[in-house]
């Protein structure tokens, strides 16, 4: 089982940048989102700081952000890889299970992705998420490259805006909305037309 010292719970830079944005979206009312925290159990405290120095994984936690925004329903994942490829193992198989769901319910899930050596950031929607573990599956690569990305959108700041994902989900929608116009996506998930402004 996990530790508070091992890697996921070590705090990162794009999960900061996100807080602030998503605190700038809620005083806009742009969207409504909360950092769904990671259920965890203290075993060590430092009294002198008080803070927690070693704990462990209560349970398995699903995404790290859940909200709305505009009635829309998004649920989303925080990821950073230091290289130009990300381990499928860092999706978890109950996340996936979690946004695939979420996605049945009419909802939205994707991750943000932060290529930190290059400085950039991306919207990564489930289905291009699903695309890469389905060819996993299959014997295929256990990763995905930077250079794979077909249906992602770049996240540029805008302002104060220090990862403004709103633009790109808009653009996910645009294409969800096209994708049923053409009849491509499945009958059980004609739910997917949202109007977003």
């Amino acid at each position: 089982m996990g530790t508070w010292k091992s890697r996921g719970l070590r705090g990162s830079l794009l999960e900061e940048e996100l807080n602030q944005t998503i605190a700038l979206y809620r005083e806009k009312n742009l969207a409504l989102i909360q950092k769904i925290p990671t259920p965890i159990t203290p075993i060590e405290l430092d009294k002198s700081h008080k803070q927690i120095t070693l704990a462990y994984f209560d349970r398995k936690s699903t995404v790290d952000y859940v909200g709305v925004v505009q009635g829309i329903p998004v649920c989303f994942d925080a990821k950073e890889c230091h290289k130009d490829s990300l381990p499928l193992q860092n999706l978890h198989a109950h996340q996936m299970a979690f946004m695939q769901d979420f996605m049945k319910q009419g909802g939205i899930s994707f991750i943000i992705l932060s290529f930190t050596q290059r400085n950039e950031i991306y919207y990564v929607p489930f289905r291009e998420l699903l695309r890469f573990t389905k060819r996993m599956e299959e014997g295929g690569k256990k990763s995905f490259r930077y250079d794979e990305l077909e249906c992602s959108h770049r996240i540029y700041r805008k302002k104060d805006l220090l990862v403004h994902f709103l633009e790109a989900l808009n653009e996910d929608i645009l294409l969800l909305n096209e994708c049923q116009k053409l009849s491509i996506m499945d009958k059980d998930k004609s739910s997917w037309t949202y109007k977003f402004m």
